[in-house]
């Protein structure tokens, strides 16, 4: 079976933000904006997940639309968290660029299952 990138780096985002989602409520006290990451950032390999068990195309490329949504929501609350003084620049660089790339990810992968041409 050929190794699933995108499902992996999906996978090891989402402990990640889980690790993030512990230090924040252990360390910084904060639980509202830690628990909106939570959801987010694991949700984006939740949604790859499915796609991989999707039953057609419509349904795989429905499902890396969410993934990627969700993808972008991370990057805000990564922002917020940032800019709140809840971590600092080097932890926001850190996720937002795994963020970008998973995201730059499935952006691609929307555009090729879709069929959509990047020439002008």
């Amino acid at each position: 079976m050929k190794e699933n990138v995108l499902y992996n780096k999906a996978y090891a985002f989402a402990i990640r933000v889980v690790r993030a989602y512990q230090y924040l409520g252990q360390e910084k006290r904060e639980f509202i904006l830690a628990k909106q990451l939570l959801r987010s950032g694991t949700s984006i390999g939740a949604n790859v997940a499915e796609a991989n068990g999707a039953i057609s195309d419509a349904e795989f490329s429905s499902k890396l639309s969410i993934a990627y949504k969700e993808c972008l929501e991370t990057k805000y609350w990564t922002d917020l968290l940032k800019d709140t003084g809840y971590i600092d620049e080097k932890q926001h660089r850190s996720l937002f660029t795994d963020a970008d790339e998973l995201g730059k990810m499935l952006f691609s992968s929307i555009r090729t299952t879709r069929g959509i041409k990047t020439d002008k």
